[in-house]
């Protein structure tokens, strides 16, 4: 027989049980639970989320199902790639009068001329017709310049004045019909934007989502860190990174003219064309990174800093108070501008 051991009152041995359970709970390894992850293509690019799962958020099958569906949805609405896509349609209707247009349409071509208006012109959805003749639309590429009677031609078919949208029809009219609608500098942010709303209303507080380059955060990856996205060096034929931020609750678009061009006699055409003149910019500005509160925005906005140039350019986003990072590159040699509050993100950088 073993001698007795003598009991512990109840209320001393729940006392030392809740010890013991805090103690092992101070001193066990953290456990953290791996972000998710889905991928595919869209916009005749790629597109990746990434997100912290929820209790109640459907599996991770299910939701590449639904965001499929939604992107393909916006691409059959916006892509002038389709040919049967709603602004494909659109673009070859030959009237004036009043034509009827889904909501999503006319939610992004009302942002697309509230921008356009803010950028003085330079972010224009008319523009189309100047970035076929360049070769950089979905008609064939021909790497040479176009006549200049034919750069008149298709200035006068361009411009701000020649679209109104009706709120209430809803309804968009061409002023004139040859007019051609190009949203490929702002669809894929506001596709990110749908995707991060998909995501808000299945319960995901915590993910980052980027198609193209156009990215969206919330919340905190695993470990609560802000999301850590790298801007790209701009050096063609080149991956490196140039600076790496540190994001949460913000939206980021970056555009630059590095990738995008074609040479003739050693000079660089960019696929930035200027409303303005119906050439392609020709400035020192080879990146600009935007910060805004929606993807749509910062994607909008990102394609007009590369037609207004760094002078004008950054001018406007000191009036708008809107934080960019604008990467000049003179003589092989890379400067960096910056403004308003892009310099906070830019010192949580070794945090």
């Amino acid at each position: 027989m073993y001698p007795s051991i003598p009991r512990l009152p109840a209320r001393i041995a729940s006392i030392a049980l809740l010890a013991a359970v805090v103690i092992f709970s101070l001193t066990r390894p953290e456990t953290h639970v791996a972000e998710l992850h889905l991928s595919g293509r869209t916009m005749g690019t790629t597109y990746s989320v990434k997100y912290r799962p929820a209790p109640d958020a459907p599996s991770l099958k299910a939701l590449q199902i639904e965001v499929d569906a939604l992107l393909t949805g916006i691409n059959q609405t916006m892509s002038t790639y389709d040919p049967e896509s709603e602004l494909s349609r659109v673009n070859r209707l030959r009237t004036t009068d009043w034509v009827p247009a889904s909501a999503s349409l006319l939610a992004v071509l009302k942002a697309a001329l509230e921008i356009g208006a803010q950028s003085e012109g330079a972010f224009d959805i008319t523009v189309g017709p100047l970035v076929n003749l360049w070769g950089f639309g979905p008609e064939f590429r021909r790497d040479r310049i176009p006549l200049e009677a034919d750069i008149v031609a298709a200035r006068a078919r361009s411009g701000l004045d020649k679209l109104t949208l009706h709120d209430t029809l809803p309804a968009i009219r061409k002023h004139r019909p040859d007019v051609f609608l190009d949203l490929s500098g702002i669809a894929k942010g506001y596709g990110v934007d749908q995707v991060a709303e998909l995501m808000t209303v299945r319960g995901i507080e915590h993910y980052m989502i980027e198609i193209g380059g156009e990215v969206r955060v919330r919340g905190f990856k695993e470990r609560d860190t802000p999301w850590r996205i790298a801007i790209e060096k701009p050096l063609p034929g080149e991956r490196s990174v140039q600076t790496v931020l540190a994001l949460s609750d913000i939206a980021l678009a970056t555009s630059g003219d590095y990738r995008n061009f074609f040479e003739i006699a050693g000079r660089r055409y960019s696929h930035a064309i200027d409303p303005a003149t119906g050439w392609p910019v020709d400035h020192h500005l080879v990146s600009v990174t935007v910060l805004a509160d929606t993807s749509m925005r910062a994607d909008a906005w990102a394609t007009a800093f590369m037609v207004l140039g760094p002078e004008r350019g950054m001018a406007i986003a000191e009036r708008l108070g809107l934080p960019v990072l604008f990467i000049i590159e003179r003589d092989g040699q890379f400067e960096e501008r910056v403004c308003c509050a892009f310099q906070r993100y830019r010192r949580q950088e070794l945090s």
